[in-house]
């Protein structure tokens, strides 16, 4: 494209006369005709031959042959002959690599020819020529035109060096051509300033982890004394570059906003989307009761209004970023809503985004207005539109409370036209109304069931039947209404069939006696003639609650349900941030993170907006409470399963010796759904609200797992906790350094009288990151032993071995060996009495043996355990007190500090320590190799050797085996 680009510019210098005659059906013998007339003495006779080639190029003919004869042509003084010649070496450089290092002196002399025209053509055709042969001849011509004294050659060099890194990224940076584009950012000439930036960014992107573009006030101060003359495309690169930048506090902060706000005002749409990016990342650290924080919310909205004049497709990019931005701050267009209604003649994609804006900015101020456009949409003519406008009406209603009632008037209305399409999304919407406000609205119910025979999409049945179901009791003939879905059962979608099962359950719980009949025949229905496993299986879980606890299934099925929430659609709130970081980009368009559609290895840069530092308020929108709440959540920590039949599963395992001879994974990290803390969405798996208690055919006192802490933080972090936490932060933490992590000493697992002479003895230890298995095998038979194996049953933590056990020498008698076994924390999972019970099988040439082996749970404590303080304090109060228990430790002679440092190396983290009344009260932390994160508080009492210690964790059941380790560690 870059060659296409130049040949329209070459056609400025052409003459007159049209081109298109370089275009025609040439004769037989084309190339050997044009290599003639390429080597002509006269110099216009050369130039027709060259724009001949360049036009056979074009539309896709090889004249690859011609390259010497072209090259020959470089030698002239005539600019437009030398840009066709360079646009041919260009597209053929690469094909032809070994011929390329011909034009080379040329180049060279070209950067030094008298007109800096030539002089820019130059560097830049250098840039374009991705030959790596060639490359190093180029660096001292761009040297010289980095420095050249004309602003044009020195802004081409800049881009040209980025072109070169692309290439080879080695041969820049050892030329020192990438400090040479750091000092063009302070260049007097706003075009290099620019070029310099969009330079440097780019080369920034392929090594995100560089820092490049290191940016200072007094770097940022230059950009924006440049920002005021550069062309609108340098505008943008240095915009871009802004918004990459975090202001030291929210003076500066101001500063920068005060000098992008004329910006607004640009002709050009992505400059206006620039600054608007850089503007939305700057307010984040504005204290909200300075008047400059409302003056400029003012100025935001007209320029995003300009914009939504612009052409179809304009508009939709702007409107794509408009819904993201109303996400962030709805208070900027609030009073802009009728420049969001829809015109007749947009297209759809553009009416269907006005839509959902508009519903964002509904409000008791301007929901009458909102209600009359909406309505005035339901009868128009496109389908999807009108659609949607009906959803839209329904959201309204539960956006805006006071608006509920008008908004079932009007769905009513429209339900009266009859218009199938239109009833039915009205019927959908309803249902999400009778959830948002219950026993209000109900009297509508007769209106809905007069269109029950007229509804054929799945959604609005599923809708429908849910209705029925749920107010049952209210409607006369609830049972013959569900009874007559129920004749075509097979041939509804399976989401019409789960709501029928669970209507018709609702009623048959409401009115027992008039319904058994229907509850027999769907429940029959849906398990022994339905091959759908979903179906399948909630009717077995019904039938099984029905036929054994009728009150236990009324408590399932008629819960209470919790009301639905207004906004359901909402982006959530750190994509949201990231979002806004990208304004106008496609990212933003897509909605998307830039990671989620770009391929390639280029790294992505995941963007933040700053905190803000200025007013210290928690929450950083008014629509955006809980900023980290929402995130998306990563994997939760597995479900422990129950004990089976231990001694029959080993008996089952294939003993052969593990293929894997590899060093074991790392135990702290993802595994089993280990968490990264800080990176949002931790959920826990015991959670009250989970629809399944405890797992199926397990443990009921496991109850769902082992959950973990989470990410987010309340909005005051200095609220007053319980157990006297609300001044933590107020305490340092006084660790020394650490001692070596407690290892117990061996016993014997295994004696020689029940393995027939074969002993082993063993015990657990933690070296830098892996868990080892010590073993002592001694031979006390009178045979020599061979060919040893080993295998874990299921346990609690995934133990299994990481390799094959190591005995590379046969034992012989009275032999005895030592062995580490290295174990990794990704095997089967279950759950065991006691809870680090472990189950192994050892196998020789003589026979299988099996024993069982406590393994101190202080093993599986990661070297990442140790929290944030705010982080430790938000799920200290997050964690139910249900689940603190509370220990003794008893004669142990360690002062606090002692105390901390042996656990810290056991990665027993001491995250603050305070002092209360000459009672020491260390807040620790603990995650293990499976995410499940303990946190803990010790008392420790000067001159007495009795330790208090409360532990809170979302998996209480591993508390006890916790205080164990704590016990261990502190008194050995």
């Amino acid at each position: 494209m870059e060659w296409a680009n130049q040949l329209c510019e070459n056609r400025q210098f052409g003459s007159k006369m049209t081109d298109s005659k370089y275009f025609t059906t040439t004769k037989k013998g084309e190339i050997f005709e044009l290599k003639a007339e390429l080597n002509s003495d006269k110099k216009e006779k050369k130039k027709e031959a060259v724009k001949k080639v360049i036009a056979s190029m074009t539309v896709g003919k090889d004249v690859s042959a011609l390259f010497p004869d072209v090259v020959n042509c470089m030698q002239t003084d005539n600019l437009e002959l030398k840009k066709l010649v360079y646009l041919y070496l260009m597209n053929y450089a690469k094909s032809q690599p070994d011929m390329a290092i011909m034009a080379v002196n040329t180049f060279v002399k070209d950067c030094e020819d008298p007109n800096p025209l030539i002089r820019a053509l130059a560097v830049r055709t250098m840039g374009c020529i991705r030959v790596d042969k060639i490359t190093e001849y180029l660096c001292e011509p761009l040297r010289k035109c980095l420095k050249d004294e004309d602003p044009y050659v020195r802004k081409t060099a800049a881009v040209c060096v980025a072109k070169l890194h692309d290439i080879n990224a080695q041969l820049v940076e050892d030329q020192g051509f990438l400090d040479t584009l750091k000092d063009l950012i302070s260049d007097s000439n706003p075009m290099v300033v620019a070029n310099a930036v969009a330079a440097l960014s780019e080369i920034a992107e392929s090594h995100p982890n560089s820092n490049l573009l290191d940016l200072n006030p007094q770097s940022i101060n230059k950009l924006l004394t440049a920002l005021n003359e550069c062309t609108e495309w340098g505008q943008i690169f240095i915009l871009d570059c802004l918004a990459n930048y975090t202001p030291r506090d929210d003076r500066e902060s101001q500063s920068i906003c005060e000098r992008v706000t004329p910006r607004l005002s640009h002709a050009n749409s992505a400059v206006v989307l620039s600054a608007v990016k850089v503007l939305m990342k700057f307010m984040e650290m504005l204290p909200k009761d300075l008047d400059y924080y409302g003056t400029l919310l003012k100025k935001l909205a007209p320029p995003l209004v300009t914009l939504l004049s612009a052409e179809p497709e304009l508009q939709y990019v702007a409107l794509r970023n408009i819904n993201l931005i109303v996400q962030k701050r709805p208070e900027i267009l609030k009073h802009e809503m009728k420049v969001f209604f829809v015109k007749y003649n947009d297209p759809i994609y553009v009416k269907l985004e006005k839509l959902d804006i508009m519903i964002r900015l509904a409000s008791q101020a301007n929901i009458a207005q909102v209600l009359a456009e909406l309505k005035e949409y339901a009868t128009e003519v496109d389908v999807d539109f009108v659609r949607k406008a009906v959803r839209a009406i329904g959201r309204c209603a539960i956006k805006v409370e006071q608006s509920a009632e008008r908004c079932v008037s009007t769905l009513l209305d429209l339900i009266q036209t009859k218009v199938n399409y239109v009833v039915q999304e009205a019927i959908v919407v309803i249902k999400d109304i009778f959830r948002k406000y219950p026993n209000k609205y109900e009297s509508v119910i007769a209106t809905l069931c007069e269109n029950l025979d007229s509804l054929d999409e799945p959604e609005a049945r599923a809708a429908m039947i849910w209705i029925v179901g749920e107010y049952a009791e209210r409607i006369d003939n609830a049972d013959e209404l569900l009874e007559s879905f129920l004749e075509g059962f097979h041939d509804e979608s399976t989401q019409v069939q789960l709501q029928l099962l669970t209507a018709i359950v609702k009623l048959f719980l409401k009115k027992p006696t008039e319904t058994q009949e229907l509850v027999q025949q769907v429940l029959s229905l849906a398990t022994q003639d339905s091959d759908n496993p979903d179906l399948r299986d909630r009717g077995y879980i019904y039938w099984r609650l029905l036929s054994t606890d009728p009150v236990a299934a009324k408590e399932v099925v008629l819960a209470e349900k919790p009301l639905i929430s207004e906004e359901t659609d909402l982006i959530e709130p750190t994509l949201l941030e990231e979002l806004i970081c990208h304004i106008g980009t496609l990212a933003s368009v897509y909605h998307k993170p830039p990671s989620a559609f770009v391929e390639g290895s280029r790294g992505v840069m995941h963007k933040r907006l700053p905190a803000r530092t200025g007013s210290g308020e928690g929450t950083e929108s008014p629509d955006v409470g809980n900023a980290a709440g929402g995130s998306a959540a990563e994997a939760a920590p597995s479900i422990i399963p129950s004990q089976g039949d231990l001694l029959g599963d080993l008996l089952n395992l294939d003993l052969a010796p593990p293929t894997t001879t590899g060093p074991p994974p790392p135990t702290s990290g993802m595994q089993m759904g280990g968490m990264d803390l800080l990176g949002g969405g931790l959920d826990s798996l015991m959670d009250e609200s989970e629809p399944l208690g405890g797992d199926i055919g397990g443990s009921p006192a496991m109850g769902s797992g082992f959950g973990a802490a989470p990410a987010v933080m309340p909005a005051s972090l200095n609220a007053p906790v319980g157990g006297g936490l609300g001044d933590l932060f107020d305490f340092g933490g006084g660790v020394g350094m650490p001692m070596g992590a407690y290892i117990p000493p061996k016993t014997v697992w295994l004696p020689a009288m029940k393995a027939k002479g074969l002993e082993i003895s063993g015990t657990f230890a933690r070296r830098a990151g892996v868990i080892q298995m010590e073993l002592v095998l001694t031979n006390k038979a009178m045979s020599v032993m061979t060919d040893f194996a080993i295998q874990f049953n299921r346990n609690s933590f995934g133990l299994a071995p990481a390799g094959p056990l190591q005995v590379l020498t046969p034992l012989g008698p009275n032999q005895t060996i030592e062995v580490s076994l290295p174990l990794s924390t990704v095997g089967p999972v279950m759950k065991m009495d006691p809870l680090n019970n472990l189950q192994v099988a050892v196998k020789n040439n003589i026979d299988v043996f099996y024993f069982s082996c406590q393994y101190p749970i202080s093993m599986l404590f990661v070297e990442d355990g140790k929290m944030e303080r705010q982080v430790f304090l938000a799920t200290w109060k997050d964690i139910p007190n249900d689940n603190e228990s509370q220990f003794q430790i008893q004669d142990c002679h360690l002062n606090s500090d002692a105390a901390s440092n042996k656990l810290q190396g056991s990665n027993i983290f001491t995250i603050a320590k305070r002092t209360v009344e000459g009672q020491d009260m260390l807040y620790m932390s603990i995650k293990l190799s499976n995410g499940i994160w303990v946190l803990a508080e010790l008392k420790v009492q000067a001159g007495n050797p009795n330790y208090t210690i409360s532990l809170k964790c979302r998996a209480p059941e591993v508390s006890q085996c916790v205080f164990q380790c704590y016990e261990a560690v502190l008194k050995n």
